[in-house]
């Protein structure tokens, strides 16, 4: 094994992850014996539980022990790779910090890189000698399913069974230029390395045992299965369009059944169409308003009274094209075809990138 006399950092995102910190860094500092230039970098998102806290009291213990502590800046994609950015080893191992990956996938990981000379070691909970003991039958078969549209997305590596994985290992100077270009709102970190690096990374596997949480929840959300849609939108379309814009549009495009719901119910309590259409068009952009903030901009997301002035501004920024909606659509109506689907269709089409462009800076704050 030819891993002594490398420096192995090894970088363990957490967010309320007080009660696991002490059993996952006890466990990871008896990688010292074979380790000896060991680095245990945490990045934590401003946790409110004290989990920063308890790390300083095991870096004032453990010299090897270091803290990223962020403020304003959030999500599991953009701490790990804050985290491989500011880590000093050749090595780098990212791992979760709830105990479900096993310190001893480490040595695995680092070994396999090495002797055999790749780029990125993935640590699969689904290869044919993996153990997953961590995960209920619905988060596999929903694993499952995500790998398998991953995998469609990724042809340079279809080799892979686990592209979700939050356990690598990678060479630091081959990976780095990749990593520097993930976009941090990403659904996986390790999806967006393969799909930005496009084939050119040596990348092989080893079995996880993967094991129950030591403490607490999972942070998986809707949030978080709603990302593996965009993020395979962003590879299909070759990453030409922004993800938040993909993100953005498939959100209109259920405020397009929205609207056209509201449109026919109201039709069907008496009203004409053309009646029914404005306060169809308000509902939609009112619901495209609410689910884009627990979505879209999550990491911005507006709450209380915020959210109320929020929906405002959304809707002075939106009362132009919601205008143009209505004006386009009616035209449409009674001067090409007397189809009211097709017609609030074209409506709709024209107001999206307006939309995106303004609720994005004045909205949200967001460049």
């Amino acid at each position: 094994m030819h891993t002594t006399h490398r420096r192995l950092s090894i970088v363990l995102p957490t967010f309320n992850e007080r009660s696991n910190i002490n059993a996952v860094t006890h466990q990871l500092l008896q990688l010292q014996k074979l380790h000896q230039q060991l680095e245990i970098l945490f990045v934590d998102d401003d946790s409110a539980d004290g989990t920063a806290d308890a790390i300083v009291e095991l870096a004032q213990q453990h010299p090897c022990i270091r803290l990223i502590r962020r403020v304003g800046r959030y999500g599991l994609s953009s701490a790990i790779k804050e985290g491989i950015l500011n880590a000093t080893g050749d090595v780098v191992v990212v791992m979760d910090s709830d105990g479900q990956h096993e310190s001893d996938a480490v040595d695995s990981a680092v070994e396999t890189l090495l002797n055999k000379e790749l780029d990125l070691v993935v640590g699969s909970r689904f290869h044919a000698a993996a153990e997953i003991n961590g995960l209920s039958t619905q988060r596999e078969r929903n694993s499952t399913w995500a790998n398998a549209l991953a995998r469609f997305s990724l042809p340079h590596y279809r080799q892979l069974t686990d592209y979700m994985s939050g356990f690598f290992a990678l060479r630091t100077a081959i990976c780095l230029p990749f990593v520097r270009q993930v976009e941090v709102g990403g659904f996986k970190f390790l999806y967006e390395l393969l799909a930005l690096s496009q084939g050119q990374l040596r990348v092989a596997e080893v079995p996880l045992q993967f094991q129950p949480r030591i403490s607490g929840e999972s942070k998986l959300d809707l949030a978080v299965v709603w990302d593996l849609g965009v993020s395979i939108l962003h590879s299909l379309l070759l990453r030409s369009v922004p993800r938040r814009a993909i993100s953005f549009g498939l959100v209109g495009a259920t405020g397009i059944l929205v609207q056209l719901a509201v449109n026919q119910g109201l039709m069907a309590l008496g009203l004409g169409f053309e009646q029914a259409l404005p306060p169809a068009v308000i509902v939609a952009a009112s619901s495209n308003y609410l689910i884009n903030n627990v979505l879209t901009f999550r990491f911005q997301r507006l709450k209380g009274l915020a959210l109320v002035r929020g929906l405002l501004k959304f809707l002075v920024v939106a009362s132009l094209p919601v205008l143009a909606n209505v004006g386009v659509t009616s035209t449409f109506y009674s001067l090409v075809t007397r189809n009211t689907f097709l017609a609030q269709l074209v409506g709709i089409v024209v107001v999206f990138v307006w939309n995106y462009a303004a609720s994005s800076r004045f909205v949200w704050n967001s460049p």
